[in-house]
């Protein structure tokens, strides 16, 4: 089994492999005062709660977009591991092409979702990741990483909302039970949630005048499962594209080696 492990600004994600199949996954939060022994004793308890036995870990990859907790999860691994896990460093040995776009503040993050998408996917498309960014990366026709966009993310619009005004509350994310806003709660819900898929929706018809193309659309991310009933153009659901990427990465690192 293969774990792989997204270190992300929310979340860390830790889900096993097994012949291509997804076996677990769990979370820890991106505590950025956690240090070793604090991040040892989480995944250990959720390992022992997931049933998962270290020796059947044979190779552990790890991706990350929040430098300060990197070594803390590295070296966490490490220990419970007893092996040295891979962690993404350099891209340019990465199956993705890119197309004029400067790659020098790339995230990790969206070059392992494009890489995922092509293996489940044909190009042209629009993937959009909703965790504490929205991020969207666009693939074209040809297959190639071409750019996209980076929003502020729903929870983070709302936090930012709740701080800054007043007499608004902070708010959770639920199924809205119509358009109009009841209250002021579910003012803010609604907003959030249809404003984003409004926003999606219109980005998309953007995408495909502006390239002449019919994307497939991917959503992915903690919050995407919230939008993806509001929206009204077809799009596919992956929650885990993260990990199925990272997964694709180890297998294409170590073949890479090999040859």
């Amino acid at each position: 089994m293969i774990l792989t492990v997204d270190i992300g600004n929310t979340s860390v994600t830790l889900g096993g492999f097994e012949n291509n199949i997804l076996k677990f996954v769990f979370r820890i939060k991106s505590d950025r005062n956690l240090n070793v022994d604090g991040c040892c004793e989480q995944l250990r308890n959720q390992f022992k709660k997931h049933n998962v036995s270290f020796e059947h870990l044979k190779g552990c990859i790890i991706s990350s977009v929040v430098p300060v907790l990197t070594p803390i999860v590295f070296d966490s691994l490490k220990q419970i591991l007893k092996q040295h896990p891979f962690l993404i460093e350099d891209f340019s040995y990465l199956p993705l092409k890119v197309y004029e776009y400067d790659t020098s503040n790339l995230g990790t993050d969206r070059i392992i979702n494009c890489i995922a998408a092509l293996k489940k996917f044909k190009p042209p498309i629009a993937i959009f990741d909703m965790g504490t960014a929205t991020t969207l990366s666009v693939i074209n026709k040809n297959g190639y990483f071409c750019g996209g966009m980076i929003l502020p993310g729903m929870e983070l619009s709302m936090n930012a909302l709740s701080k800054h005004a007043a007499k608004l509350p902070k708010i959770f994310f639920e199924k809205p039970r119509g358009v109009i806003g009841k209250d002021t709660v579910s003012c803010m819900q609604n907003g959030a949630l249809y404003g984003t898929a409004g926003s999606i929706e219109g980005i998309i018809k953007r995408l495909e005048e502006e390239l002449n193309e019919t994307l497939l659309v991917v959503l992915t991310g903690g919050l995407s499962s919230y939008v993806i009933p509001l929206l009204k153009c077809q799009v596919k659901h992956e929650q885990n594209l993260q990990l199925f990427g990272l997964y694709e990465v180890y297998k294409y690192y170590f073949d890479y080696k090999r040859n």
